[in-house]
């Protein structure tokens, strides 16, 4: 009888530490964004994560009232960091597509994304597949840009694919590029600044319909909470604020 006891009282005290622990991780959300993708995720002076992505992700931990904690994490690694529960989240401007569908699943979307070309404003091409022919053209890799320019135009262009935007950026500016494909948000952004002057948006967007959303793990009932909180931040007006910290017009 006394040790029927004893082992009741051992086992409801192991299940309360067990509840209490699960408790203190329903408090916290873990995040994980790029910090390369500039205004969407960067990494400023002090080394801290800024930008769109990052208000986003504030916002939605602030509506679900949990504590967020974001942490830094190179595009290649970033799937692979949240299948081995590094983290709990991506909010990294990623694109819902067939092959990410996969492995891990989205919220809804928290912007829609369309695609253009920058080239120098004194480079007279034409953004076409026969005005492109024979240059070189760049795109961050593991992107639909970069996927774009693999399956539609590697037959006449020399496709250039980079690990992150900056140095996609960095070689456009320094001429080794003759036009770069881009999101066009962070396109933008880069166009306003010093090293953008002398670029521009040229030819036609391409709308292929591309939905960014948050990736969470197979089946996560986090992904419901997610959407829950994207639409009361959409309904509330917070959304909005943050939209125009960074762009003149609405980008959901």
């Amino acid at each position: 009888m006394k040790i029927s006891k004893l082992l009741t009282v051992t086992a409801l005290a192991v299940l309360t530490t067990f509840s209490s622990m699960a408790a203190m991780a329903a408090d916290k959300l873990r995040i994980a964004s790029e910090g390369a993708y500039a205004p969407f995720n960067m990494i400023n002076e002090q080394g801290e994560l800024i930008g769109f992505d990052i208000d986003i992700a504030k916002a939605l931990c602030a509506e679900m009232q949990v504590e967020c904690e974001i942490v830094a994490q190179d595009w290649d690694g970033i799937i692979p960091g949240l299948m081995g529960r590094k983290y709990d989240a991506i909010i990294a401007s990623m694109s819902i597509t067939k092959e990410r569908l996969r492995v891990v699943d989205f919220t809804d979307r928290y912007y829609s994304n369309v695609f253009a070309f920058v080239v120098a404003k004194d480079k007279a091409l034409e953004t076409t597949k026969e005005g492109l022919k024979g240059l070189t053209v760049g795109a961050q890799r593991a992107t639909w840009a970069g996927q774009y320019l693999e399956d539609e135009l590697a037959d006449e262009v020399n496709v250039k694919l980079y690990g992150t935007q900056g140095n996609a950026y960095l070689d456009l500016a320094s001429g080794r590029l003759d036009a770069l494909l881009s999101d066009k948000f962070p396109a933008y952004n880069w166009l306003q600044s010093e090293e953008g002057q002398g670029f521009e948006f040229r030819g036609e967007e391409l709308d292929m319909g591309d939905q960014v959303a948050i990736a969470v793990r197979k089946r996560d009932p986090l992904k419901e909470k997610l959407n829950a909180a994207i639409k009361a931040i959409v309904e509330n007006g917070t959304y909005a604020e943050i939209n125009a910290r960074y762009f003149p017009f609405s980008i959901y």
